[in-house]
């Protein structure tokens, strides 16, 4: 049961990535673009994270689902790739209602907008 939250995360991930294949939503649109957004998220989270480890804010915990691999003290191998699932759900998410939202016909826009 050592490695169930990291097949989890891996499982999500691909969950995300055949969303994003299906209705070419983030990778599938621009990959190169993608990529960057992905790598600039992650790094800014794993020095967020890092930020607060120094700090003493936030502790690993134990748990019989994770591996026990730490790439550094309080930081197990779990953690950067619930980050790219993070960045990648947030993505597919955020252009899945950029192309819902841009379906709705102006006019009903600001319809909505004066009745506010």
């Amino acid at each position: 049961m050592g490695v169930l939250y990291l097949v989890s995360l891996l499982l999500g991930i691909t969950c995300m990535l055949l969303l994003d294949h299906r209705f070419r939503l983030f990778f599938w649109r621009d990959a190169k673009a993608a990529a960057i957004v992905t790598a600039v998220g992650l790094l800014f989270l794993l020095a967020w994270d890092l930020a607060g480890i120094g700090l003493g804010i936030f502790l690993r915990g134990e748990g019989t689902i994770a591996t026990g691999l730490l790439l550094a003290p309080e930081l197990p191998i779990e953690e950067p790739v619930f980050l790219i699932f993070l960045v990648l759900c947030t993505m597919v998410l955020y252009t899945g209602a950029r192309r819902l939202l841009d379906r709705v016909p102006v006019t009903r826009r600001e319809k909505e907008r004066e009745t506010v």
